[in-house]
């Protein structure tokens, strides 16, 4: 779908807004003459801008930061706040989901006034969809009282997470009913940015929606959850085919519709290039030969090689086709990149039995002579890893896989931010199906949501030889690992799957201060500051734990609602 025909538009929507929040009294200084009065805005102009919104935060998140707690990713520097959950105030995080919500809610009203019933529908969804991330992220949050500034309400109370789900709930519900009978007659074509208007696919989106937040507070009202899921089920309208997920496509514009790491911050390409593959994903995938890793990962550019002829512990200088490249420890990526494409191969030697690790206190375990080499979860200094010879800011690991090119790339082909997958949803039901739930089969459900992810990223045709080689079992635990796997790039809901399961067992590492994996988000002191009454509160709610350190009960490692009493994750 292109977004940039919608760019003047979303402008002008904007500037709207901007207008329509100016006190009473300035009115007619800041009246413009070409601009639209939000009582006569158009639906269609605003969809895209709630769209690309909700689109582009979301991936940079699931792409982001929250990759590094789920072990998808690692960076091999500058890495506190990526790999040892080093997190300070989420304040820019809280108002760009409300800012979202203050966009959807006159998409709302304007589509409600008008009788626009597809618009309607698709605001109730957008609306569940952030404020159900709001509370995922953080825990309990303004809600009722949220979006009345109008109306005088400028320090809202925070409502229970336990709240915010069952009315985002209650919201799908009734965008689903509306979707079913949906008048798209007053859709203007080109204005859907995720399904141009199709609204059986929206409906389907919506109900994905439902069993996600169903399986979400599964252990807290397990009965909800069990007939909200088995109706849904029972009404086979739900995101099955890759085809139908949910998706926003990149198109590189300068205006920032672009993939988040597209554009490098210096010559070098640092930023982009210290993401790596995390050696808890590389090796799950690696042990069941995951045709994904070849679309995700790179191979490393200078792979190591057993060889016990080798007279000293390992190779000082890089093999070029074989022949030692006298005086050359490195060659920098660019290099590498350009000679590898020529055809040459790069390697060192190592010989198994004299080999010693050169930093043994920042060393985790032997070399890998791997093709594919991830960064294992919270190194103390991950770029000394796998002997790296460009350790500290020249880092530069020849070692170790990189984030496949694509990713380098700004638009078209994989790059999409996927919000909801038919894969998601086959897994969500695997669970259900699992539990003894009325869901169908927990082994056809499983092997579909593996069927649905190869299908996603073009693999489709090594389905046979995979789904033997992670044949199900019957356990959970194998449900969600392979739904961690198919989340890549869309982490936050495999982190929220961990926080409640603690599936798949992840390790942190030696780094983190806390040992332990983060389950939220932090409020910032610019909410505490103007709205400290009703956080305070909130921050009461929440479970200290023996990891939440300084920070006390609003710390990345307290417990909101949704795991208190669950015993999850530890």
């Amino acid at each position: 779908m292109k977004i940039f025909k919608y760019i003047p538009k979303i402008v002008l929507v904007l500037a709207v807004l901007l207008a329509s929040s100016c006190k009473e009294d300035l009115t007619e200084i800041n009246e413009n003459p070409n601009g639209v009065d939000p009582n006569t805005a158009n639906p269609n102009l605003l969809m895209p801008t709630v769209m690309t919104g909700v689109g582009t935060q979301y991936l940079k998140l699931g792409y982001g930061r929250i990759a590094g707690v789920v072990q998808h990713t690692q960076e091999d520097a500058w890495k506190d706040g990526f790999n040892d959950y080093n997190w300070t105030e989420e304040d820019d995080e809280w108002k760009a989901w409300y800012g979202f919500l203050r966009n959807n809610d006159l998409l709302y009203k304007r589509s409600t006034e008008l009788g626009f019933t597809f618009h309607q529908a698709v605001a109730l969804t957008m609306r569940a969809f952030i404020f159900g991330t709001i509370a995922d992220l953080w825990g309990d949050a303004p809600y009722t009282n949220a979006l009345k500034g109008d109306a005088g309400e400028m320090l809202p109370a925070f409502d229970s997470q336990e709240v915010i789900y069952k009315g985002i709930i209650e919201d799908l519900k009734q965008a689903s009913s509306l979707f079913a009978t949906a008048d798209v007659s007053t859709y203007a074509p080109g204005y859907d940015v995720y399904y141009n208007g199709d609204k059986l696919k929206w409906q389907k989106f919506t109900n994905s929606l439902l069993l996600r937040y169903y399986m979400r507070v599964s252990s807290k009202l397990p009965d909800v959850a069990k007939a909200g899921i088995e109706q849904i089920y029972t009404s086979g309208i739900y995101l099955k085919e890759a085809s139908d997920d949910a998706v926003m496509d990149y198109i590189g514009a300068a205006s920032g519709d672009s993939w988040p790491t597209a554009i490098a911050f210096d010559v070098s390409q640092s930023n982009w290039r210290r993401r790596r593959p995390a050696a808890t994903l590389v090796n799950s995938m690696s042990a069941s030969n995951d045709p994904r890793m070849k679309v995700w990962f790179q191979p490393v550019h200078i792979r190591w090689v057993s060889d016990a002829t080798l007279k000293t512990g390992m190779d000082e200088f890089v093999r070029k086709n074989g022949v030692i490249q006298s005086g050359v420890k490195s060659l920098t990526e660019q290099e590498l990149r350009e000679q590898i494409a020529a055809g040459h191969k790069f390697t060192r030697h190592f010989n198994p039995t004299l080999y010693k690790p050169t930093r043994a206190d920042l060393f985790n375990g032997p070399l890998n002579p791997n093709e594919y080499v991830g960064i294992p979860a919270g190194m103390i200094d991950p770029t000394y890893y796998n002997e790296n010879p460009t350790t500290g800011q020249q880092v530069q690991n020849q070692h170790a896989s990189q984030l496949s090119y694509d990713y380098q790339g700004s638009k078209g082909g994989l790059l999409k931010a996927r919000l909801a997958s038919a894969a998601e949803t086959a897994f969500i039901l695997a669970e259900a199906a699992q539990k003894g739930w009325a869901a169908g089969g927990a082994e056809v459900h499983y092997n579909n949501g593996i069927k649905q992810s190869l299908q996603t990223w073009g693999v489709a045709d090594q389905y046979d030889a995979y789904v033997k080689a992670v044949a199900y079992k019957g356990t959970l635990a194998q449900i969600l690992e392979q739904k961690w796997i198919a989340s890549w790039t869309a982490a936050t809901e495999a982190w929220f799957d961990y926080r409640r399961t603690a599936l798949p067992a992840l390790v942190p590492g030696l780094a983190p201060a806390s040992r332990a994996l983060p389950l939220r988000f932090i409020y910032s002191n610019n909410e505490l500051n103007n709205n400290g009454d009703n956080t305070r509160s909130a921050i009461d709610k929440l479970e200290e734990t023996n990891f939440s350190g300084p920070r006390k009960k609003n710390s990345q490692w307290s417990k909101p609602w949704l795991v208190q009493g669950t015993g999850k994750p530890w």
